[in-house]
Formats: C-alpha cells, structure tokens, sequence
C-alpha cells in the first residue's frame, strides 16, 4: 500500500471552496469521514471554535447545509505557508487539523453533506441524554 506524501507547505493548493462548521460537529464528521470515505484537508480554527473542510471550488453557489457556512475562494488557493504573505495577518489559532496532501485535495460535497447530518444527529442524541 502506497503512503501519501504531504505537499510542500508553501505550494497553494488548487482554487477550493471552504466548508466551516462549529468545531464540535466538524470533530464528529471528520471521525465519521475517516472510518469510511476520504476526507480533504481540515483548518482548525482555535479561536473561532470552528473547522474548515476544503472542498471544490464552485461548491459554495450550491451549499445549503444549516449550521455551516460555504465560502468561496474565488481562485485563491489555501497553503499550508509557515509564515502569512508580506502584509497580511496570520490567522490566530488557526491549523490543519489534516494537512492536504497529494492524495486527497478535497473532501467531496456529497460526502460531507451526509457526514455532517450523521455528526448533528449524534450530538442531538448525545445532548438529549444529559
């Protein structure tokens, strides 16, 4: 079995839509997408509480997912750089969670789509019990 090597961090990876959805839930899909379908590069954004989930560009004109916001990156591909470009802030607290790689540059729409409803529907239950 052949192992995926990661990128070179200061490569921007292809133009790409970013999923963002509260961190707990996120948590849950990304266990939820890693027991069986492939799963893209995931930004933990500390401060904000939330994980972004890299998914195609073009992604974000079709996202309807309550609870989670689809931004387009208008062809400005995310890196994985060490340091922001010259003049731009670094994003407090913010990390991959899952680097990209050149095995999976993105998560599928579809696919996270559902592991996102299966993610809400098990916090719901999980609260419920308390």
């Amino acid at each position: 079995m052949e192992t995926s090597r990661s990128i070179d961090p200061r490569t921007p990876l292809p133009a790409c839509d970013l999923v963002t959805v509260p961190a707990r839930q996120g948590l849950e899909a990304v266990d939820i997408l890693r027991r069986g379908e492939a799963v893209g590069p995931v930004l933990h954004d500390d401060g904000g509480g939330t994980l972004g989930f890299v998914v195609p560009a073009g992604t974000a004109a079709a996202w309807d997912v309550p609870g989670s916001t689809c931004t387009q990156t208008n062809g400005r591909g995310l890196s994985l750089a060490p340091e922001p470009p010259a003049g731009e802030a670094e994003a407090a607290g913010s990390e991959w969670l899952l680097p990209p790689d050149e095995a999976e540059l993105a998560t599928d729409p579809a696919v996270l789509r559902r592991a996102l409803g299966e993610a809400a529907r098990m916090i719901e239950a999980a609260d419920s019990c308390r």
